[in-house]
């Protein structure tokens, strides 16, 4: 198969079109700010709506005692509408990694694979996919230590710490979510994550911003002319 030719847009950024992870969320980003536009169909309601309604492993007995919480996509329930995800992801403690396995695999789960990052991917006793990643993030401590209870009262990593994860994540939904998240938090948590993104990450601070505005762009209401057309 022939190679593609690369874009003049993205040619100007990596004349090869090998893009950095960082410089394809700028022209992800660049490209949304160019036909951002208030409002989205969604109403206020619904958006700071928190469900539980999809049913995953209950972990809570089998870890007892140990630190761990959830991040990825279910995590992401906590902070803004419930959606469609595939797996289950969680993080714990690297020096944890092998007890946490351990009591997993008495409980009925299974090794798939190890993941790309320290960590394997676990399948339940139905088949549900498990990602259990051992983090050694600076960070980690702070967020273990003081998870956010989801609306199923799964523990969750705090918002400023699972913007940070997905802050560093390489696919487009993940910098989706962290607008849909931050859009429509209160400027409080707003001032905390880019406290935690400063001291941790400060290199993302324009983009994060970014983010913020596009996902603050969905709480306005359409002009007139707008509606209209």
């Amino acid at each position: 198969m022939n190679a593609l030719p690369v874009p003049p847009a993205i040619a100007k950024i990596a004349p090869d079109g090998n893009l950095t992870p960082r410089q394809m969320r700028r022209f992800m980003i660049d490209m949304v700010l160019r036909r951002v536009k208030p409002g989205t169909g969604s109403g206020h309601d619904f958006m700071r709506r928190r469900t539980a309604m999809n049913p995953w492993p209950d972990l809570r007995p089998i870890l007892q005692g140990i630190e761990w919480a959830l991040i990825g996509g279910v995590a992401t329930r906590a902070y803004m509408p419930e959606r469609m995800t595939k797996d289950m992801d969680i993080i714990i403690h690297e020096r944890d990694g092998n007890t946490v396995i351990k009591k997993l695999q008495e409980a009925g789960y299974s090794i798939s694979s190890p993941l790309a990052i320290p960590g394997y991917l676990m399948l339940s006793p139905d088949g549900t996919e498990l990602d259990v990643i051992f983090g050694k993030y600076p960070w980690l401590k702070a967020a273990l230590t003081n998870p956010k209870l989801d609306p199923a009262g799964y523990p969750v990593v705090g918002l400023p710490y699972l913007v940070l994860l997905k802050m560093a994540a390489q696919r487009p939904q993940d910098w989706a979510d962290i607008s849909r998240m931050l859009g429509w938090t209160s400027d409080a948590d707003l001032d905390e994550v880019r406290a935690v993104v400063k001291n941790f990450s400060p290199e993302d601070i324009e983009d994060l911003e970014s983010l913020i505005f596009i996902g603050r762009k969905e709480q306005e209401i359409p002009p007139p002319d707008d509606e209209a057309k």
